[in-house]
């Protein structure tokens, strides 16, 4: 805040609080001025009074309340609050006793009735000073509930950004982890000048141009997705031929069915990678059934003891995606058997969209 805008609002704070005390004055005038027939004498009297309330409130709203109230230190507050009040007290007697000699003479009869009575006089007191430190502390909750939402916030976001650089490390270990898989494809038909290599390369295309242009999206369309699996599986069947046997089943209800890029392919790259071929065929059964509320993702590979059980880069890169974008939406079972690898997943798209 510039200096003189500083200036001003601390001006500007000053004279509220003298209009303010001006208020009490008045406030004690006629207050302490009923049955009296001097207003004079009970304006001063009132004027007397005003440094004991205000001390008092003061140290009430400035030292009590934020720094033994608000901090939870009530012993210190309960005990330098009873200071206070004893002190007080005192002053007031004092006040009263000011009233008996200066302005009525040692003649108690001429005394304003309501000055007599010290309990009067400090429940005036009290009242001015139990009002403002309400305020005040009021005030001050209404302060720290702005900070700690704002605190909150500042935590929420930066939650945000952290899942969001996650999500962006583990695509970029994804996307190289894919392309490696299918440019060894084609290295091994380049080599043998295979007549599929112009098919294979255009297969490939299609595959980058989602990675450019898709992946980076927070959803895609689930039938986009499904034509890149199967993109990806006709390039696998090329490299394969007469020993891939895939079997693929879609079931989708919707076309507006979205889902986080990439969610799937590392699923199906895995039971290519560590499938095995048996009696000369390498069996996968891949099944996809999508409503508005569910999608339901099955994918079988055969499998045998022999062959290599890790998971890769791919899927362990999938299961951290599927925590971090469908917490406790999602539903992950992997199961092998004696004779076939089995992966089931079920994600709900209507709750993703929501977090997207």
């Amino acid at each position: 805040m510039p200096q003189k805008e500083f200036i001003l609002e601390k001006i500007g704070q000053g004279l509220l609080h003298v209009l303010f005390w001006c208020a009490v004055l008045l406030f004690y005038t006629y207050f302490f001025g009923v049955g009296s027939n001097s207003f004079n004498d009970t304006l001063i009297f009132s004027l007397f009074l005003m440094p004991i309330t205000i001390a008092t409130t003061y140290v009430s709203i400035y030292k009590l309340i934020p720094d033994y109230l608000i901090t939870k230190r009530y012993w210190l507050f309960v005990l330098y609050s009873l200071y206070t009040l004893i002190i007080s007290a005192y002053l007031v007697m004092v006040s009263i006793f000011f009233s008996l000699i200066y302005i009525s003479n040692f003649d108690y009869n001429e005394m304003n009735p309501l000055t007599r009575n010290i309990l009067f006089v400090m429940t005036g007191i009290y009242l001015v000073t139990f009002i403002v430190s309400a305020f005040k502390l009021m005030k001050l909750n209404i302060e720290a509930s702005k900070k700690t939402k704002n605190l909150e916030t500042k935590i929420l976001e930066t939650q945000l950004k952290l899942k969001e650089q996650e999500l962006k490390y583990l695509k970029m270990q994804i996307h190289p982890h894919f392309l490696f898989n299918t440019l060894n494809t084609m290295y091994g038909f380049a080599l043998k000048k295979a007549d599929e290599t112009p098919e294979m390369i255009l297969k490939l295309s299609n595959l980058l141009d989602y990675l450019l242009y898709q992946v980076d999206k927070p959803l895609v369309s689930l039938n986009d997705e499904i034509n890149h699996i199967e993109d990806y599986i006709s390039l696998e069947q090329m490299r394969f031929n007469d020993t891939l046997n895939v079997q693929f089943s879609k079931n989708i209800h919707s076309e507006t069915i979205e889902i986080a890029p990439m969610l799937l392919i590392p699923f199906v790259e895995n039971s290519f990678k560590h499938g095995k071929i048996k009696n000369g065929s390498l069996n996968i059964a891949i099944s996809i059934e999508a409503n508005a509320d569910d999608i339901t993702f099955i994918i079988k590979n055969s499998y045998t003891k022999a062959s290599s059980s890790g998971d890769g880069i791919g899927l362990e890169n999938i299961k951290k995606r599927l925590e971090l974008l469908y917490p406790n939406q999602h539903q992950l079972n992997i199961n092998l058997h004696e004779n076939d690898f089995v992966v089931s997943l079920t994600v709900n798209p209507k709750l993703k969209r929501d977090d997207a």
